[in-house]
């Protein structure tokens, strides 16, 4: 059974989801790749001890403090492709951001290939399930464009701003698939 509460914050109302004592996911609703086909699975529940860290974890993100990602016990479900981008994503520091390109290369040097599609990286960066924990919204476009975040531009800008970024060094799509 997965285990459900929502966590109202500054960026929107937040599902978080925990199976087996491990969270295993934290959508911004109405967010791209909502998880609407899991949600008669799920059962709400407000005694959950890794539901409550989780809050604890996402108030003290909130409030500008910056807690550890090993705070929590956490499960990431997919692909092997696509936890071995979620892995790299959870060692960008706070206030600092990676490419798409950056991470294909760190995936095709750690394969033993010469490249890797930033496309097939920015497509696993996309359904992270754990947002804001796992940073996915950290991963940027090579010019520095902002790009990619399923919970929207918007609340893209909002968390690096929040963790000290300055945006003026970063352009925004004014079309396409990126918004």
């Amino acid at each position: 059974m997965i285990k459900t509460m929502f966590y109202d914050s500054p960026i929107g109302r937040l599902l978080l989801a925990e199976e087996n004592q491990a969270l295993i996911g934290v959508w911004i609703q109405k967010q791209k790749y909502y998880p609407n086909a899991l949600l008669h699975h799920m059962k709400a529940c407000g005694d959950s001890l890794i539901l409550q860290q989780t809050i604890t974890w996402l108030k003290h993100y909130f409030q500008g403090e910056q807690p550890s990602i090993h705070e929590l016990t956490f499960s990431l479900k997919g692909s092997d492709f696509q936890k071995e981008v979620w892995n790299i994503l959870c060692e960008i520091p706070y206030g600092q951001t990676m490419t798409y390109g950056e991470i294909s290369k760190r995936m095709a040097k750690k394969r033993g290939l010469d490249h890797m599609s930033a496309q097939a990286v920015g497509k696993a960066v996309g359904h992270n399930p754990i947002s804001i924990i796992v940073p996915c919204h950290r991963v940027v476009g090579t010019t520095g464009c902002l790009v990619g975040y399923a919970g929207g531009i918007d609340k893209k800008m909002w968390l690096l701003a929040h963790e000290g970024l300055d945006l003026n060094n970063f352009s925004i799509p004014q079309k396409g698939t990126a918004l």
